[in-house]
């Protein structure tokens, strides 16, 4: 195994309900799927997804942090709360073991999660025109 081979792991996200129908998994397996590292997205029901991403790149808590800045809710029932951490620490531990520096997420993780995502969607506050023109108006 090179130091270039992807590290995959395959976990699944539960989040928590009622919520509006965005907020549901399909909503987040959209957001998921153009992630940086994420290299595929399965919804399983309304509050479940199975995702599939390359530990050098991007790990659970980044993904989960990301979703929850977004507006979503994780379960955070005991079993998931135990889940989700032992999840997390062997996660870290991987990847001291690697060599591969911490993934941190302090704050806009949403951001750096979702950057390729967010680039490229069209938003209505665009203003079409070049910024050479933009500045003479």
């Amino acid at each position: 195994m090179g130091e270039t081979a992807p590290i995959l792991y395959e976990r699944i996200i539960a989040l928590r309900g009622p919520c509006d129908e965005q907020l549901k998994a399909p909503g987040a397996a959209l957001l998921l799927a153009d992630a940086r590292g994420v290299r595929s997205v399965k919804v399983i029901d309304d509050f479940h997804l199975q995702v599939c991403y390359d530990l050098r790149e991007v790990g659970l808590e980044q993904l989960e942090k990301a979703l929850m800045e977004v507006g979503f809710h994780l379960d955070n029932s005991l079993l998931s709360k135990l889940r989700r951490a032992l999840a997390y620490y062997t996660e870290e531990n991987r990847r001291a073991s690697l060599g591969i520096g911490a993934l941190t997420c302090a704050q806009g993780c949403a951001f750096k999660v979702f950057a390729n995502r967010y680039r490229q969607i069209s938003r209505g506050c665009r203003d079409p025109r070049p910024e050479h023109l933009r500045r003479y108006l």
